[in-house]
């Protein structure tokens, strides 16, 4: 693991877990987060970026 990536955290979106650096697959992980309460917060990071994308998308078609 290399020095920086034990200070970032990730969420491990098969087990539902937060990891201090590189623990699992880059397919199964989400990040990298500066915090442990915000990797904690993955999920929901995601679904707000995903309506933000979606209205975007939706002011485009107009």
């Amino acid at each position: 693991m290399a020095h920086g990536d034990e200070q970032q955290w990730w969420y491990n979106h098969k087990t539902g877990e937060v990891e201090q650096g590189k623990q699992s697959l880059g397919s199964e992980r989400d990040g990298p987060y500066a915090t442990e309460a915000e990797a904690r917060r993955a999920p929901e990071i995601a679904a707000e970026r995903a309506r933000a994308w979606a209205a975007e998308e939706a002011e485009r078609e107009h």
